[in-house]
């Protein structure tokens, strides 16, 4: 085993899953004492394939509620200077799409205008399109966090200031939001049947994005608050690099955090999933 892999298996600590799936290692469980079993020969191996053949790797823990003030104080992070956002997700009020690997969302940004994005996990970068991986549009991403990691290809598209709000309230064709590239590539993923305009507005979430450059930190931070309408909250905090620096990046931000007393052995959430769920009950 190469100094490399022995780094990642002391930095990152995932649980076997009773399924593996290609490209995704992730777990809801936290063993006692905060612990987890280190990654497998497998998993290791896996893994290390992944972020050699990823465009980028961002690192990724969320907070627990209880500890979520005392992390944004001790980071220096002020709350006014945060960037607001609104999520809208779209699928299937069963979930069908979230329950074949894609994710279709929309974000209205202030000051910045709309986005969306078709996004699919998890994902074998060596699997994907020549052509697709060409399009200045088209991104693979590793996210990794305590307790998991996943692989993911996100078509993203640019949309005016208004075009999310008026598809959501019915003045503009959902389909519009997406471009000819990302609507070819939800066609090619998601279940048979299943169009566009078939989808559910799952929102919006209400996220509050903090870019900032912490004293003592030589990387950009970025902290993201996901209020949902049932007065819970996700606050996750991240930093990308490239696939090369990831595993002294990821021991460095981990140093980082731990020395500033953030609590990083609490249980980890997904936003997307945490979104989905909750919206997809109301509908229900």
């Amino acid at each position: 085993m190469t100094q490399q892999e022995e780094q990642l298996q002391e930095n990152v600590s995932v649980p076997i899953p009773d399924q593996p799936q290609a490209g995704v290692v992730t777990s809801d469980t936290v063993a006692p004492g905060g612990t987890r079993p280190r990654l497998s020969d497998e998993q290791l191996q896996q893994l290390l394939a992944l972020i050699k053949g990823a465009d980028s790797v961002e690192l990724k823990v969320t907070v627990p509620e209880t500890d979520q003030r005392s992390a944004v104080l001790a980071l220096g992070m002020d709350p006014l200077e945060a960037h607001i956002r609104q999520v809208y997700f779209f699928d299937t009020t069963s979930l069908s799409l979230n329950q074949q690997g894609v994710c279709v969302l929309a974000r209205r940004v202030q000051l910045k205008g709309d986005d969306s994005v078709v996004k699919l996990r998890p994902v074998v970068p060596s699997d994907l399109p020549a052509d697709l991986r060409k399009s200045p549009n088209f991104v693979v991403e590793v996210d990794a966090m305590p307790g998991g990691f996943v692989c993911s290809a996100s078509l993203k598209g640019k949309l005016g200031m208004t075009d999310v709000k008026d598809a959501v309230t019915g003045r503009l064709a959902l389909r519009k939001l997406f471009s000819k590239e990302q609507r070819a590539f939800y066609t090619a993923h998601a279940p048979e049947g299943v169009e566009l305009e078939d989808l559910a507005i799952l929102g919006p979430i209400f996220v509050l994005k903090l870019p900032s450059s912490p004293k003592g930190f030589k990387r950009r931070l970025v902290a993201e608050v996901w209020l949902y309408p049932d007065g819970t909250r996700i606050l996750e905090l991240s930093t990308k690099c490239k696939p090369e620096e990831a595993f002294q990046v990821d021991a460095e931000t981990r140093a980082f955090l731990s020395s500033r007393g953030v609590n990083l052995s609490g249980e980890q959430q997904t936003k997307t999933r945490t979104a989905l769920d909750y919206f997809s009950k109301v509908l229900r």
